[in-house]
């Protein structure tokens, strides 16, 4: 073959290529059970319409705005009803936190730490977002140790280390087949239970975590919440060889905060339990302050609250100081939010649990932190799940409107398709499932939430030397 007629055909085969190109559906073309792919036009003006976020832009933009002066009306306006990382409150109450900030000052002067209870689901484990917010808290308002966590767990923790020996058996209303629930619902407010049988011991150790304060995680008392005691129970704790003072907060209802004051602080401690009773949960705190409790739920959609005895959930809210507590759930529930009215049903459940915190945490202010962002493979190209948008949306009105405020962590990342730019950040701050964050982006987001608590508390301060 010739020179020019070679030149010829491939002229011939890449205008070809061309024109397929210029007309091949974006979508592909099915073919019985397969989809025919190839590189079109109009699926390059799809990738290149497609909503890129500038990750380092955004996270400066959160940096740098608290290095602007806070003591103008004007400041804190903008960021109330513009910043895309702003708390929604209902009916944009300003005050709504007003409560809650007043005894977060008054939290180093109190006898017992005022407690803030997060509840999540697997974007939470390992105490990723709580422990920066409690550090950020802890360092405003005073306050150390990591808060409640079961007596025996297989989730681990980056903040404490613990070890269970001895008669224990857990019982947890939400997990995998292999989750032992039990015969009632005494879960309480870690939702689930410990039974003891016979005795055992508790072995806590402080992390040294290189995101902490040096000594944050120490704690200075451990507490013991439990009920339905046998005859033959008792607990004590030991912690080097300081001799504790102790002290015993009963409920109506049969629950139990027997709590160990130390000297100073420790980093090690074990709890000694014998007899029977069921083990709600062990705290490490400090004498007072701040304290957040990181409660994990793997696969959950927050729908699970309302199966848990109020009497038994109030009364270990009261005994505990809880004074703020934060939902942050709905990533669950997207692959079977198929259409408008499923989200309609999981609105009603989820404003079912809004009310039962409201109704057995009467002193305690709400917050929901919705989703992530999260990508899903469509047609090739990783993309915001369809239908999140809407989720968000309706998670945050149905918050509101439920005397909930709402924290739009969507939004926050920088909305449709940010999860993208996210796992693609160097380093990475999530996943290649395009779903959970890697601890670095765990720590922004941690950080960016903490922040804007406390632009709100900035704007509290403000008003009250304003008068």
């Amino acid at each position: 073959m010739k020179a020019k007629q070679v030149l010829i055909f491939f002229l011939g085969v890449f205008s070809a290529l061309g024109a397929l190109w210029l007309v091949f559906p974006a979508d592909g073309i099915a073919a019985g059970p397969l989809t025919i792919r190839y590189s079109s036009y109009q699926r390059s003006l799809a990738d290149a319409k497609m909503a890129r976020v500038n990750v380092d832009s955004v996270l400066r933009t959160l940096d740098s705005r608290f290095v602007m002066e806070q003591d103008t009306l004007a400041f804190y306006r903008k960021f109330f009803f513009e910043n895309p990382d702003r708390i929604y409150l209902p009916e944009n109450d300003l005050y709504f936190f007003d409560p809650l900030f007043e005894e977060m000052e008054q939290a180093s002067r109190q006898s017992r730490p005022l407690r803030i209870l997060h509840y999540g689901d697997s974007q939470i484990e390992m105490d990723r977002i709580s422990q920066d917010l409690r550090e950020g808290l802890q360092e405003r308002f005073g306050g150390r140790g990591t808060g409640f966590f079961p007596a025996l767990s297989n989730v681990p923790s980056a903040t404490i280390y613990k070890s269970a020996s001895g008669g224990f058996v857990q019982y947890t209303m939400y997990g995998d087949s292999t989750t032992v629930r039990a015969g009632h619902n005494r879960y309480g407010l870690l939702a689930q239970v410990v039974q003891l049988y016979g005795g055992g011991t508790v072995s806590l150790r402080a992390s040294k975590s290189k995101y902490a304060l040096p000594g944050a995680l120490e704690f200075s008392s451990v507490s013991v919440l439990y009920g339905r005691p046998g005859k033959d129970f008792s607990v004590k704790v030991q912690a080097d060889t300081l001799k504790p003072r102790v002290e015993t907060r009963k409920g109506e209802n049969g629950v139990v905060l027997q709590t160990w004051h130390f000297s100073r602080p420790v980093a090690k401690a074990a709890v000694q339990f014998s007899g029977s009773a069921e083990i709600y949960g062990i705290s490490a705190d400090g004498e007072n302050g701040v304290a957040v409790d990181n409660v994990p739920l793997r696969g959950c959609s927050g729908n699970i609250f309302t199966r848990i005895s109020k009497p038994l959930m109030a009364e270990s809210l009261d005994l505990t100081g809880t004074r703020l507590i934060i939902l942050q759930f709905g990533g669950n529930y997207m692959p079977v939010a198929r259409n408008t009215r499923v989200i309609e049903q999981y609105m009603e459940q989820i404003a079912a649990q809004i009310q039962y915190f409201h109704e057995v945490a009467p002193e305690a202010k709400i917050l929901f932190i919705g989703p992530s962002d999260m990508g899903k493979s469509v047609n090739g190209r990783v993309v915001t799940w369809p239908r999140l948008p809407e989720l968000v949306d309706s998670l945050k009105a149905t918050a509101l409107r439920n005397e909930a405020a709402y924290w739009d962590l969507y939004r926050m990342m920088g909305g449709e398709n940010s999860m993208v730019q996210w796992v693609k950040h160097n380093p990475p701050l999530a996943g290649s499932d395009y779903i959970h964050f890697t601890p670095a982006g765990a720590q922004k987001v941690g950080e960016t939430l903490t922040r804007s608590l406390l632009t709100y508390y900035d704007y509290y301060q403000y008003r009250k030397s304003s008068k």
